[in-house]
């Protein structure tokens, strides 16, 4: 009995996407035969990994999805430099942090991100001498640290003040007051809408493919102007963002129970 009341919700759950994803495949083919289009699923395979003289080499997709990683990877870690610092700044005493901290998330979350990569990509780019790939890696940082930095001070507010006082009470220093205090909880209330940003950030990587950087997003491109398939380029380039998504989310929530990281009143 227990069993079935597990299995069955599974069920029905697993049939209802069967033919979702069967209705969807019906829809895409009749578009594509209307339109007398050729499907080619059978090359893809070698955009992704070629077997060539005894070897298995890379493929041009999964060229552009290690440098889309590589991108992401220093952009998440600056990124997160950035968003608290800013958010530290924010809560600060000084007028002058407070004035900086105010002026640059307001000035990035209201203009587009596209705007900023052209502006960055062709005047403050060639100014200071960095390369396409510093100027993406500087672009994603710049938007993404604004939105991040709104996370940590969310985080920061949620922190009652008593445990700075407390924290000081014992004879803690400021610093370690914030390090053995404070960020342990700021990063447990701060993990999911954090992964958030990641996500965002991984989708925004896609952008900078404007600035020629051979990412996923280029090579799809490239690809699909040599060989006339953009249906089965597109979808297993969307399907790979996908994946990547998807398993940050669930490296997330594994990480958040794990380590506990629920809401908690202090």
């Amino acid at each position: 009995m227990i069993i079935k009341r597990f299995f069955r919700p599974l069920l029905f759950a697993a049939l209802q996407m069967i033919l979702v994803f069967a209705g969807l495949v019906w829809l895409l083919d009749s578009g594509a035969e209307a339109m007398g289009y050729t499907w080619q699923w059978h090359r893809v395979p070698e955009y992704v990994l070629i077997f060539e003289d005894g070897q298995w080499w890379a493929g041009d997709l999964l060229h552009g999805l290690l440098v889309t990683l590589q991108l992401t990877g220093i952009s998440l870690i600056f990124t997160l430099a950035l968003g608290l610092t800013t958010a530290l700044l924010r809560q600060s005493h000084s007028l002058v942090g407070r004035a900086l901290g105010t002026g640059y998330i307001a000035v990035v979350r209201n203009t587009p991100l596209l705007v900023q990569i052209y502006l960055l990509y062709f005047v403050f780019g060639p100014v200071i001498g960095l390369d396409r790939f510093a100027t993406a890696v500087l672009a994603l940082t710049l938007f993404q640290g604004a939105y991040t930095a709104e996370v940590f001070r969310g985080g920061l507010n949620s922190i009652a003040q008593g445990q700075y006082e407390a924290a000081h009470s014992l004879g803690l220093s400021r610093f370690f007051t914030f390090y053995d205090v404070i960020l342990p909880q700021l990063l447990q209330r701060t993990l999911p809408p954090l992964t958030n940003e990641m996500v965002s950030l991984i989708k925004n990587s896609s952008i900078v493919s404007v600035m020629a950087i051979f990412d996923l997003t280029t090579q799809g491109r490239n690809i699909v102007s040599e060989t006339a398939m953009p249906f089965e380029i597109w979808f297993s380039v969307a399907a790979i963002y996908l994946l990547l998504t998807l398993t940050l989310s669930a490296l997330s929530a594994w990480l958040e129970h794990k380590l506990g990281a629920q809401w908690r009143s202090p």
